[in-house]
């Protein structure tokens, strides 16, 4: 699915979550058993983002399994492009459901044809052996300044960018120091890291499946552009072809989107016109509370 995250759309066009958060986004109307249909997001046409498919399938999947089994790991593929203008069908096939585990695979569709593919795990809370070695290490969120603030001391297409994106996803975002897509604004080369704290604009339900399809959501926001910083460009540029491919997350520990989590991001290898990006959220304790990775297409565009 193509990345838009890091690409500013036309004006008006909300292809995110909408003006109405992601509780809006979080709306299926259940169909035949297994059948469910998200409506369209928008009526100006655009892409679809690829997260909030991802996190829309999931909530599909976890309406088929029982409450008490929490989502652990999903796996997904990005197959064709999204249409914020058309509805989606979800087709959720029970693959599998044992003592403590539930597998379920969901297919997303738009005009007849697969969109997105994933596969969602559950699992019964257990008690077991428990170490983390990856720490919390940055300024906390109320230090840091808001994308609004950011976007007021900023010029030209750099304030463009940093307004579409606080009004493109359903999340106040603060960035751990400056953000490496204004850095390549500048020609500037970084290594391919980012940081930054992210929290639901409003509530969301007390429902753990609810918070792990907006931390499915957010896995996908400004991941695939690390990969680019060290090679001082950006998602946008007329050379720059990019798409995710595949997209998985596991989910370690029960969090809520509408609490400050920080997403540490890496692109940790690059070459043959794709990438590897990894991706570690930690909650305001240190806990860390879920691990992403994914794999995107970048290439070089010759004229």
């Amino acid at each position: 699915m193509p990345l838009d995250d890091e690409r500013p759309a036309p004006p008006q066009q909300p292809t995110g979550a909408g003006s109405g958060g992601l509780a809006e986004l979080l709306r299926l109307e259940a169909a035949p058993p297994g059948r469910f249909r998200a409506g369209p997001r928008s009526a100006v046409p655009g892409p679809a983002f690829g997260g909030a498919v991802a996190a829309q399938a999931l909530l599909a999947a976890g309406r088929t399994v029982p409450p008490e089994r929490a989502v652990h790991s999903i796996h997904g593929h990005f197959l064709r492009p999204g249409d914020v203008t058309a509805p989606t069908d979800f087709s959720v096939t029970p693959v599998r459901d044992g003592g403590s585990y539930s597998t379920r695979s969901v297919v997303a569709e738009q005009h007849g044809a697969a969109v997105f593919a994933l596969t969602a795990s559950f699992h019964v809370t257990e008690e077991g052996w428990a170490h983390q070695l990856p720490q919390l290490d940055a300024p906390a969120p109320e230090e840091l300044p808001t994308l609004e603030e950011v976007a007021d001391a900023s010029e030209g297409p750099a304030r463009e960018w940093l307004r579409w994106l606080a009004q493109r996803h359903p999340f106040d975002i603060r960035f751990a120091g400056d953000s490496p897509r204004l850095a390549a604004a500048r020609g500037e080369r970084r290594p391919p890291l980012q940081q930054f704290w992210l929290r639901s604009r409003t509530p969301v339900p007390d429902e753990p499946l609810a918070h792990g399809c907006g931390i499915t959501y957010a896995s996908d926001m400004l991941l695939l552009g690390t990969a680019l910083t060290p090679h001082g460009t950006m998602i946008g540029e007329p050379g720059v072809a990019a798409a995710s491919l595949d997209h998985a997350v596991w989910f370690h520990e029960p969090a809520r989107i509408d609490q400050w989590l920080l997403f540490d991001q890496e692109s940790s290898w690059a070459g043959r016109g794709r990438t590897l990006c990894r991706g570690r959220l930690f909650d305001r304790a240190g806990r860390l509370v879920a691990t992403v990775a994914q794999e995107g297409m970048l290439r070089r565009r010759f004229r």
